[in-house]
């Protein structure tokens, strides 16, 4: 599985084609939008029942590149779990496909608009936002340079829809590594406001980037 490597405001990364970042230097892996748990929470909130694999799904994905690069440290950029409930709630057998996945080395949740607080009971420990040189690690995007999630980016490619990385100056979005997410296509208002012109990494069997920028009238 081959993915794209580029320069991001001192940082020398690399966008795997399984929507994981890898940061070679520091040994860092970075996910974002696992939101495990999700078909519990839809359950649990009257919606579509949906088969409950989605975590082991997830984290099968999730432990081929840990295998593949074995990081020193794994970083969730946010919405780890479908909500806080939904992480207390959470199946055993994804919880312990986490706590092997976390052995011997660390493992950062960071907050998200689903998940605003430490998941309990649970490895790794939580934190608001880190740092990678200059650049900020957060779920949503802020004043840059930032790697962020939330928005679940997208593109179309050969007719069909693929997660996408988008990469502009001062934001570098990670798409959902989730089995159960959706996507927002890379030229919605609120996506291109924040990268108008740059690439979309589009994830797959490899990786493929695609320029992004505006077109002219």
């Amino acid at each position: 599985m081959s993915g794209y490597a580029f320069d991001f405001h001192g940082l020398r990364l690399e966008a795997r084609a399984s929507g994981a970042l890898w940061w070679p230097e520091g040994a860092v892996l970075v996910v974002a939008d696992l939101h495990l748990g999700k078909s519990e929470r839809m359950a649990r909130r009257g919606g579509p029942l949906l088969p409950p694999y989605e975590g082991l799904a997830t984290l099968e994905r999730l432990a081929d590149e840990v295998a593949a690069l074995d990081p020193r440290a794994v970083i969730s950029l946010g919405d780890g779990f479908d909500d806080l409930a939904a992480a207390e709630a959470l199946d055993p057998l994804v919880a312990a496909a986490l706590s092997r996945l976390a052995q011997g080395r660390d493992w950062v949740w960071i907050g998200g608009n689903h998940d605003p607080g430490a998941p309990a009971g649970l490895p790794g420990r939580a934190a608001d936002s880190l740092r990678l040189g200059r650049v900020a690690l957060r779920h949503q995007a802020g004043q840059g340079p930032d790697i962020s999630g939330h928005f679940h980016p997208a593109v179309r490619l050969a007719g069909e829809r693929r997660r996408a990385f988008l990469l502009g100056g001062d934001h570098l979005l990670l798409p959902a590594f989730g089995a159960y997410t959706g996507g927002l296509l890379q030229d919605d208002p609120a996506l291109a406001a924040l990268v108008p012109q740059g690439l979309a990494i589009a994830c797959g069997a490899r990786a493929i980037p695609l320029p992004l920028g505006r077109r002219r009238s």
